[in-house]
């Protein structure tokens, strides 16, 4: 099959390999139709990781069954299916509460099959195959990794109805969380620095948008909400900017009140400097969110394609751009530059 390979610098180049096989009775193949770039692909971007030389990436994707094994009966053959790439170990404490996003494996695992979305061919156990209703796109269906997040961290903020809420960062998973907290019946403000994502978080429904680089968003969560700051701020920027936004989330959020961190960071150790007095006198709380997986009964994966089939959720004005397999390099660098190229989410289409 037809594969993406990182090459030594970070970047793509495009190589035919061995076609994955079915390891289990319980397993799925298909063919990739549609795959995402996003945050966490970036930070990978361009850079010499000697570990992830020569593999293929990508973990939001969509695509048509071509095998099944024995014993599936989840899916059938020529089902389109969104794919979710979030696979732990299957045996750990974790796993088996269906809290696999902390399983203690997770990347070696899901590196080995799912997340290989750069790719024609993909497979893995039939749980994480979801039928696609008519009306849901493949294009449609590669946002929901990213939205499923959103709903994740919304889950453990305990956002409640009419909830004053700050999201910093209107890139794909800010904008998703801005839909969740809408669709909850929360009045959100948006921060960002560049100007086309803040105009789309508005027809998306934003109470209040902010240009952070020309207003002082401290000042505008506080003229709308008397005084005291949100209830819930969702740190969706991650990466390099962290330790300039994660400082502002503390500022904008109340007494008492709670900052989800749903941003991303690079491995190894970042130094972020916050005032600790305040936060601890303030009684702020600090949650940390990671990937998705259930809340409660539910898959948050199965729920936001449920939400987005009822039309709760919005994707096609998300979808700036669309890049053949071949170009992926090219789709890479429009994604970078967003600000430069008008990019919000960037598409690649496959098989």
């Amino acid at each position: 099959m037809k594969a993406a390979l990182k090459t030594a610098d970070g970047r793509f180049e495009i190589a035919e390999v061995d076609a994955p096989d079915l390891p289990a009775a319980d397993w799925v193949k298909a063919r990739v139709r549609m795959a995402g770039i996003c945050g966490t692909d970036l930070r990978h971007w361009e850079k010499a990781e000697e570990e992830l030389h020569c593999c293929i990436m990508g973990h939001e994707l969509a695509g048509e069954v071509v095998e099944i094994g024995a014993d599936v009966t989840r899916v059938a053959v020529g089902d389109r299916v969104l794919i979710e790439s979030v696979l732990g170990c299957g045996s750990c404490e974790w796993c088996r509460v269906q809290q696999y996003n902390r399983c203690p494996d997770l990347y070696p695992t899901r590196r080995a099959s799912v997340w290989r979305a750069y790719a024609e061919l993909v497979v893995g156990p039939q749980h994480k195959f979801h039928k696609l209703p008519d009306q849901i796109g493949y294009d449609d269906a590669t946002l929901l990794d990213t939205y499923a997040v959103g709903l994740h961290a919304q889950h453990l903020s305990g956002l409640t109805i009419n909830a004053r809420v700050a999201i910093i960062g209107a890139g794909p998973i800010g904008l998703g969380q801005l839909m969740l907290a809408k669709a909850s019946g929360a009045e959100v403000l948006i921060i960002d620095t560049v100007p086309h994502a803040l105009e789309l978080a508005e027809r998306l429904g934003a109470d209040r948008v902010v240009q952070s680089d020309h207003e002082d968003p401290v000042a505008a969560i506080r003229a709308m909400t008397n005084g005291r700051g949100a209830d819930i701020v969702f740190e969706c920027a991650g990466g390099e900017s962290m330790p300039d936004t994660l400082p502002l989330a503390t500022r904008l959020v109340r007494r008492g009140g709670k900052v989800v961190i749903v941003g991303g960071f690079d491995a190894g150790e970042t130094s972020i400097a916050l005032e600790w007095q305040r936060i601890q006198m303030s009684e702020i709380t600090l949650i940390p969110s990671a990937s998705f997986a259930f809340h409660d009964l539910y898959s948050e994966q199965a729920t936001v394609l449920d939400l987005l089939t009822r039309g709760k959720l919005r994707t096609q004005e998300l979808i700036t751009h669309r890049f053949p397999l071949e170009r992926i390099n090219e789709a890479f660098e429009t994604a970078q530059d967003g600000r430069r190229t008008g990019a919000i989410f960037v598409g690649l289409t496959i098989g």
